[in-house]
């Protein structure tokens, strides 16, 4: 195969230490490898003098795919207008993207890598057939496990042997890159015995008597047992409220030092009351306290900006929640015995709405008070907090602080008496927005060859224009590299490529894990003993 070198980039490769030194990149075979002593004779070469490199980009959190994404892609499909967001080309583009259209999105924008962080076991073939088309970038998922009723009742009876098989068997079955939990217990409480969620972290689940601190503690106990490289990824209870920072703090106080990952911690960092949805304020300093002090814990931001966004959530109690303050038409559909979702379509105006101007705020708080940028990554939360495109922008409020003190003087201005964002002035350098939009989230999912550029790494590499303008620089990369393909120049894409599912290496020593099926990725093809899933064969029902 071809040998390609990109000469004297000005690379940022933080997994490596290597922060802006102007060095070649050599790729053979799909993957970085070292200098040939003798460059090969068919060697293709890029100069990149001048251009900033980077590993592709790793967004950890999102929603691409499965039953969920389809119902807000027909939601989105019966408004009026649609629900639209800017592409890379600043035009309009559906928030919610068909699955051909989110691979050429993420790829021509220089991210390579996409993990879907709520699927639940039962629909996954769903979610395998949208991965199917969804062109040049690898993609992974994980399974929905804190309102499965196998789990609450195997934890009421104390039967944590078993919790810790069935979650070996249900990820090695379906595939999951790790164990997702949405509002432990509070989803199972509303939607089949009381319509109630559960604001405690103490108060038992309806018959199962479990509590959401036993949920928590018990997945992440077996996630650590297991051995898998993804920590327990956690969506708290009382996602939304005003006043739910503490929640959010006693179900980090909970973990006891098992490891664990915290979702789209903007929406659980809010002071205010409860009962009052106006109160809004941050409490970012509070949390970040607490994590700068306890290195098992992780967290991705779910930072908005303002625009069209897409609630598509497992947590169908916030959504039904949402939808009596707003006054929006919204779709919940349940997963029996697994989990649920809540659809409901959504705009954020900062600029006129305080609430919203807060969010905005605590969003960027979190990634401009965190110490420590490698246990940070970068999510919209797409589509909840905005479409995955307007990722520019926010690393151009991270790097220039005069940027974000403009954009904060269109807010209200009652938001300096709810977030102290006015007073900060940190501006982040290339190397920490290489940190928090490759190599950290990488490095939480236990990507070993993603999001770094040291030899045996995939050639996933992206090459940036320097510009100071860091919206337009982040926007349309010169190159995208993609398995040691070029896959754009200049956000031109070429002919699709399929890339590849994502999933651990796991061993286990009981039965449910040694009941494993017969699975191959050639073609990104799937197979459950006699019957096959195929990318030829069984095209997804809504794509371009």
């Amino acid at each position: 195969m071809t040998w390609y070198c990109l000469k004297n980039g000005t690379v940022f490769d933080p997994t490596n230490g290597c922060e802006g030194e102007v060095r070649d990149v050599w790729i053979h075979n799909g993957r970085i490898v070292a200098a040939p002593e003798t460059p090969p004779a068919e060697t293709v070469e890029h100069d990149l003098t001048g251009d900033v490199v980077m590993p592709g980009g790793v967004d950890m959190h999102c929603h691409i795919a499965g039953s969920k994404v389809n119902h807000a892609r027909k939601f989105q499909a019966g408004l009026r207008g649609g629900s639209r967001a800017k592409n890379v080309d600043g035009k309009s583009a559906p928030v919610v993207p068909s699955c051909i259209a989110t691979g050429q999105l993420f790829a021509a924008m220089g991210y390579t890598t996409a993990v879907d962080a709520a699927i639940p076991g039962l629909s996954s073939r769903l979610a395998h057939h949208e991965f199917a088309q969804t062109p040049f970038i690898d993609k992974a998922f994980l399974t929905l496990f804190g309102n499965n009723h196998y789990v609450l009742d195997h934890l009421q009876n104390g039967q944590h042997d078993a919790v810790r098989s069935y979650i070996g068997w249900m990820l090695s079955s379906v595939h999951a890159q790790g164990v997702k939990i949405v509002n432990p217990g509070g989803v199972e409480n509303w939607k089949q015995i009381s319509r109630k969620s559960l604001h405690e972290l103490d108060e038992a689940v309806g018959e199962f008597g479990v509590s959401p601190r036993q949920i928590v503690q018990g997945l992440a106990r077996a996630v650590d047992e297991l051995g898998i490289p993804h920590p327990v990824h956690i969506h708290c209870n009382n996602l939304g409220y005003p006043g739910n920072w503490e929640t959010t703090l006693k179900t980090m106080q909970a973990l006891e030092g098992s490891r664990g990952h915290f979702a789209h911690i903007q929406f659980h960092s809010y002071g205010g009351d409860a009962d009052d949805p106006a109160s809004f304020s941050s409490a970012v300093e509070q949390l970040v306290e607490y994590v700068a002090a306890h290195p098992e814990i992780t967290v991705d931001v779910g930072h908005i900006l303002p625009g069209e966004a897409m609630t598509i959530t497992g947590d169908a109690p916030f959504a039904e929640r949402l939808a009596r303050l707003t006054g929006s038409r919204w779709f919940t559909s349940d997963t029996e015995q697994e989990a649920s979702c809540g659809i409901i379509p959504g705009r954020f105006k900062p600029y006129r709405n305080l609430v919203h101007a807060t969010q905005w705020a605590i969003g960027l708080e979190w990634y401009l008070r965190m110490p420590d940028p490698w246990r940070i990554a970068m999510s919209s939360d797409h589509p909840n907090g905005g479409a995955f495109v307007k990722y520019p922008e926010v690393i151009h409020l991270l790097m220039d602080r005069s940027f974000r003190k403009e954009m904060l003087g269109r807010m209200p201005e009652q938001l300096a008496d709810r977030s102290p964002l006015r007073d900060i002035d940190r501006e982040y350098t290339l190397s920490e927005i290489a940190i928090i939009t490759r190599a950290a989230p990488a490095k939480m999912l236990g990507l070993t060859d993603k999001g770094h550029l040291g030899a045996g790494a995939a050639a996933d590499v992206t090459v940036y224009r320097s510009q100071s303008n860091r919206t337009e620089m982040f926007q349309r990369p010169r190159l995208v590299f993609k398995a040691g393909r070029v896959i754009a120049r200049d956000g031109e894409l070429s002919e699709a490529l399929g890339g590849e599912l994502l999933t651990p290496e796991l061993t286990f020593e009981d039965e449910f894990g040694r009941q494993r099926k017969e699975w191959f990725n050639e073609n990104y093809s799937i197979r459950y003993g006699n019957y096959a899933i195929n990318r030829e064969e069984s095209p997804c029902f809504l794509t371009d």
